[in-house]
């Protein structure tokens, strides 16, 4: 068994690698290599004059590198941020953050309507569309070193206040749809727990600058990954996500002395988790199944992706950014993923009508379409802004 185990992981390092080399060949970026790539070599991999292209498969230690991943990336974007900072925009955060909500589940909301779907279906339409992808915008934030720039903050808020949003909602439609546990109870523990993570990020700082002030480089990623990956499993299991947890922890980190060694030692491992998150994607895209779902989601992709243009633009201006600034925000919250494919899996879980077939579809279509075109429009970005907002 560890042979085969050795072999996928190999395989799945190689077609990343390979698949990164062409993106930068041709000046594109990683991302969408690394999920189009999964697809190709994946469990639904197509089939060339009667030999499948299939390499891989989706095992645990994908599912688990994947999870990883999606922590280091957002542990990561925590470190440029501050409680202190958060709280010092919050007028601006919450406006924008409602805005982003009301435009983008909304619109969610009445596709699914217009489809036929009932009241519970349509909520988990809503959801799916409704939330960037903190994974895909934090790294092409990261690749194009647009994490110092104005645009970060206001681009930053909405994945927070949309990450603080979706672990109630999660919570709720995970009670309802399983019909497992009380959806108040559920929404309790999740709220408590974000209650003890913003402690962690506003009082951690003199406690983790003590902790941690290790001479062993070893010892120190062991202290802080350690820590990193025990709150986000707490997370997962109080109902909150995982990414929210880790990006509180990297908010208490950013008050210490230990921001330029964690970057130092731990940006190897964040790169290689992340890629075989993105990886990941592809490797559970069965396009044969998305045809059945194909109208719902041209639909979906054409509205949602104005609707998310609309409210990032408005995030932009609230935080008092310029047009071109705003533009930029507003191309950088486009891209969907992680959270859609949660609540695609739950759908599936439950297994009965559009629950079990369709929405799974729908999300897995979507969340490919919206990640390549989302990391497109980043890289370009500086032809949109000169087309719509030419500079004076």
């Amino acid at each position: 068994m560890a042979e085969p185990l050795l072999f996928q992981a190999a395989v799945a390092i190689v077609v990343l690698a390979a698949a990164g080399l062409l993106a930068h060949r041709f000046g594109q970026s990683v991302i969408p290599a690394y999920i189009v790539v999964g697809i190709v070599v994946g469990p639904n991999a197509p089939v060339v004059e009667g030999v499948s292209l299939n390499l891989l498969e989706k095992y645990e230690f994908i599912t688990l590198f994947a999870e990883l991943g999606i922590v280091l990336l957002l542990f990561f974007i925590g470190l440029e941020f501050s409680v202190d900072r958060l709280l010092a925009r919050r007028g601006e955060f919450t406006r924008a953050g409602t805005v982003d909500f009301v435009a983008n589940a909304g619109v969610g909301l009445a596709i699914a309507l217009a489809f036929g779907f009932d009241p519970l279906e349509a909520a988990f339409v809503a959801g799916i569309v409704y939330i960037s992808s903190s994974a895909i915008v934090t790294k092409t934030l990261v690749d194009l070193g647009w994490v110092a720039d104005p645009e970060a903050e206001p681009v930053l808020g909405v994945l927070v206040f949309e990450d603080l949003v979706i672990a109630v909602y999660l919570a709720i439609v995970s009670a309802v749809a399983t019909g497992a546990g009380d959806p108040v109870v559920s929404v309790g523990i999740a709220l408590a727990f974000l209650v003890v993570l913003f402690a962690v990020a506003r009082f951690g700082g003199p406690v983790a600058e003590r902790v941690y002030a290790h001479e062993s480089d070893e010892q120190f990623l062991l202290g802080v990954f350690g820590t990193l990956v025990l709150l986000g499993a707490a997370g997962l299991a109080a109902g909150v996500s995982e990414a929210v947890a880790a990006f509180f922890l990297g908010m208490a980190f950013s008050e210490t002395s230990h921001v330029e060694r964690i970057e130092r030692i731990l940006s190897p491992a964040r790169d290689l988790f992340a890629a075989v998150f993105f990886l990941s994607i592809g490797l559970q895209t069965d396009l044969g199944t998305v045809r059945s779902a194909l109208a719902l989601v041209v639909v979906a992709v054409v509205l949602t992706t104005a609707s998310k243009l609309a409210s990032a633009y408005y995030a932009g201006r609230t935080y008092g950014l310029d047009q071109r600034r705003s533009v930029r925000v507003a191309v950088a919250l486009v891209a969907r993923g992680e959270f859609s494919l949660v609540l695609a899996a739950i759908a599936t879980s439950v297994g009965t009508g559009a629950l079990g077939t369709e929405i799974p579809a729908f999300a897995v279509g979507y969340v490919l379409v919206m990640s390549i075109l989302g990391t497109t429009l980043m890289r370009y970005s500086d032809l949109i802004t000169d087309r719509l907002a030419p500079a004076t």
